[in-house]
């Protein structure tokens, strides 16, 4: 615990005199304003136009390294080769398209990028479940809150299983005036606790599907027999017990995908929501059932099927549709959990029962807490908690 506090405050501290240095360095308009966002231009010439900002910076891009027939070995994406999809550019519906998807569909050939931050040993030895949680990389906070509270490791997950390991899955700034500063800190924060991967993409709400697939490949590679996986996002509370305690009658071998299904779901199509879908890019009248909002459980083997089922599909701008649409491609229905709570215990985000312990006890996942409400919640539901009645959720 003293060593866990003692990395916490040296990690705090550097990242405290950083961001003074890096403030202190920047005139108030460099700070405070985003710079606009990047647009797709039709081509003057016949050669390929070289990736904007959306992926790398332009002098960023070199030569391609020839991929491998076989299943690799290790991580076999060293170089990025990302170049502009002029077949698209001149046609009339995608200009009509809003810059951000414009940039997507000109771009999402690009599937796989180069390792900046691995991990491999984390799958030495008998690994029962890893835990896997998507995160950017200037939410230190919020790993620092889970590696204090349900990130914690462990060398057995109890009943003779295995060790439960913890990874965190980031890609680079987003803002090309942060990414050295926050890169050092990174890569000092990947020193203390040895959990980072990280690959070089921008991390953006688009590149969350790249998150996906980058993951799935690098499962295969370096954890091929790993039993089980939870992956989540950086503001949820998770009671790894009751996870624990839901695979205890659960064999690796069974298509294990669960969590807080949607069935039936609309693409929206108001262009201020965040989630808005273009007719273009998708003209059906409903997703595929997936799993959204906070985590879920897979199977490992099922996991190494999806990342096949993956690559035969064009990506998709969510993440959890696309992962849907790739079960879909398995015939996989993804079983939905009432211990899995995707907007919370309750809807209403002023509800008394969100901060109420007793029911967090019972559950698997709860989205959506910062770092402090994580922190505040673990403690109450492991402290001296006395509840007048229990939800039977397993």
């Amino acid at each position: 615990m003293k060593r866990t506090l003692y990395k916490s405050a040296c990690l705090a501290l550097a990242l405290l005199v950083a961001v003074t240095i890096f403030q202190r360095s920047l005139t108030p308009d460099q700070f405070l304003q985003e710079p606009l966002p990047p647009t797709v231009e039709s081509p003057q010439t016949g050669n390929l136009v070289k990736a904007n900002s959306f992926w790398k910076s332009p002098e960023d891009v070199v030569a391609p390294t020839p991929m491998a027939s076989e299943a690799p070995q290790a991580w076999d994406v060293l170089t990025t080769n990302c170049s502009i999809n002029i077949n698209l550019t001149h046609q009339s519906w995608f200009q009509n398209l809003e810059p951000h998807f414009r940039q997507f569909l000109a771009y999402r050939h690009c599937r796989y990028f180069p390792m900046l931050l691995n991990h491999p040993e984390k799958c030495e030895g008998d690994v029962y479940m890893l835990v896997v949680i998507k995160s950017v990389i200037t939410q230190h906070d919020r790993r620092e809150a889970i590696r204090q509270t349900w990130g914690q490791e462990r060398e057995s997950a109890g009943r003779g299983r295995g060790a439960v390991r913890t990874l965190f899955l980031l890609g680079t700034a987003s803002k090309q005036e942060e990414r050295t500063h926050y890169q050092q800190l990174l890569a000092y924060e990947d020193r203390l606790y040895g959990d980072i991967l990280q690959w070089d993409f921008l991390d953006s709400f688009f590149n969350l599907t790249l998150k996906e697939i980058h993951f799935l490949k690098w499962l295969g590679i370096y954890c091929p027999s790993v039993p089980f996986v939870f992956k989540g996002d950086d503001d949820v509370f998770v009671n790894p017990t009751n996870l624990l305690e839901f695979l205890s009658d659960r064999q690796p071998e069974e298509s294990v995908f669960v969590g807080d299904v949607l069935k039936h779901a609309r693409p929206i199509r108001k262009k201020d929501n965040k989630y808005y879908i273009p007719p273009v890019m998708y003209n059906k009248p409903t997703y595929p059932p997936y799993a959204g909002g906070g985590g879920f459980l897979m199977a490992g083997s099922l996991a190494r099927r999806l990342h096949h089922a993956c690559d035969t599909l064009e990506l998709f701008p969510i993440d959890d549709v696309f992962l849907g649409m790739c079960l879909e491609v398995l015939g996989v229905q993804p079983t939905g959990h009432e211990g899995f709570k995707t907007f919370g215990i309750s809807r209403n985000r002023s509800s008394r029962l969100n901060k109420e312990p007793c029911f967090y006890r019972d559950m698997l996942v709860v989205h959506k807490l910062m770092p402090k409400e994580l922190v505040a919640m673990w403690e109450l539901v492991h402290g001296n908690l006395t509840c007048s009645r229990k939800l039977q959720v397993l």
